[in-house]
This record gives structure tokens, C-alpha cells and sequence, in this order.
């Protein structure tokens, strides 16, 4: 796999989260995650999904919280908004998410999904 066309970081643990650049990019993303990785992705749409490249038994709540911020900063609600404020990110693992042919590139379904708040003062 190429990770180079996406972003990525190294979380604190040493585990790899890889985000999405624009809506072909993230398709890519989505396309090779494995059906016990987790995913993040903000509420709001304009987001960057992220994908941290593990077993999601091997993720911490540490590691959750760094790949929800690393989500957050490189969203379009943070990115564009006028007023900062903190952003909801939505965790989900790849076996719950789908894709319909009446879709658009870049958006996805989820079945099911956690919620984290990142605060704006953790992502400036």
C-alpha cells in the first residue's frame, strides 16, 4: 500500500493513523481498511476520514483521541469556520460502513458509531 498519498501521523503509542486529502482520496482510504480498523470522521461533512492502521483491540482511548484531533484540525468545520469551536468527531470500525450507488464520491454510511467531542483549545 502507498501511504504516502495520504496525510499521516504516528501516534504517541507508535501506531499509524493515515487522513484523507480531498473526496477521491478518501474513497481510496476507505477502500483499504480492514473490517476491525477503526475510522473517524467529523459530523458535519468537509472531513478528512481517518483511518488508524491496527486492530482496533491494539487502539487506546489515547490513540482515539489524538487520531479525533488529527481529524478535526484538517476538517472544513475548522478549517472555514469564522467562530472556532469544538468539533464532533464520530468513531466507527471499517466492517460498519457502506457505500450505495446513489452516493456521491467521498461519502459513505456508517451503521454504527461512538461519538468523541475534540475541544478547540486541544486542536490550536
Amino acid at each position: 500500500m502507498n501511504t504516502k498519498k495520504f496525510r499521516e501521523q504516528v501516534l504517541s503509542s507508535g501506531i499509524l493513523a493515515l487522513a484523507g486529502r480531498n473526496a477521491e482520496n478518501n474513497e481510496e482510504l476507505v477502500k483499504q481498511v480492514g473490517n476491525n480498523e477503526y475510522v473517524l470522521h467529523t459530523a458535519a461533512p468537509g472531513s478528512p476520514f481517518v483511518n488508524i492502521k491496527t486492530d482496533s483491540k491494539d487502539v487506546s482511548k489515547e490513540d482515539l483521541k489524538e487520531a479525533a484531533i488529527f481529524c478535526a484540525k484538517y476538517s472544513q468545520a475548522w478549517k472555514k469556520a469564522t467562530v472556532k469551536k469544538d468539533v464532533e468527531v464520530h468513531v466507527f470500525l471499517g466492517k460498519d460502513i457502506f457505500k450505495q450507488k446513489d452516493m456521491k464520491l467521498g461519502t459513505f454510511g456508517v451503521k454504527k458509531f461512538k461519538t468523541i467531542v475534540v475541544k478547540k483549545n486541544e486542536i490550536v
